[in-house]
């Protein structure tokens, strides 16, 4: 399966999210159960391309299977801070396309003017750990049992990676 990255378009966004949805519904990733309405994800993410904020997609055969985003903190003392997020659809995982879309984003994120990026993962959630230490994030932090999904709580851990 050929995967492209690319910058997310108007186009992209029924497909982002029904992928955002799907990885939402796996409830093990993100801290979120279901993709908001699509209407919301549509001025979310025409809001990204007018402000050149960045985020891009992994596209297979035309449809979306991945994303991966660092949106700028807007407070006024987090001016050169981002949040990194990003999913892949099941069949997509393992094969390299994380990693190259986190790449993708830091240098974007970097270009963009920011010297932090930061992200929050479950603890129990080792491949995404792994990932993240592989593209140069280092654990900052423990959260105990700050979230609690199906009755069940899980650690979360704060991770961020630095510019020069």
């Amino acid at each position: 399966m050929s995967v492209d990255i690319v910058p997310i378009e108007e186009s992209h966004i029924e497909g982002f999210h029904r992928t955002l949805d799907f990885v939402a519904r796996e409830r093990r990733y993100l801290s979120f159960l279901e993709a908001p309405p699509l209407e919301s994800v549509r001025a979310f993410v025409l809001d990204i391309i007018k402000r050149g904020r960045p985020e891009f997609v992994a596209v297979s055969a035309g449809e979306v299977v991945g994303w991966c985003d660092v949106l700028p903190k807007d407070r006024p003392i987090y001016v050169r801070t981002g949040v990194l997020g990003m999913g892949l659809l099941p069949p997509f995982r393992g094969q390299g396309i994380g990693t190259d879309l986190i790449r993708r984003s830091l240098a974007a994120a970097r270009a963009f003017g920011l010297h932090r990026v930061e992200l929050t993962v479950r603890e129990n959630n080792t491949s995404a750990v792994q990932l993240y230490k592989k593209v140069g994030f280092e654990v900052e932090g423990l959260q105990r049992d700050a979230v609690q999904v199906d009755g069940v709580y899980e650690n979360v851990l704060f991770m961020a990676v630095l510019f020069e």
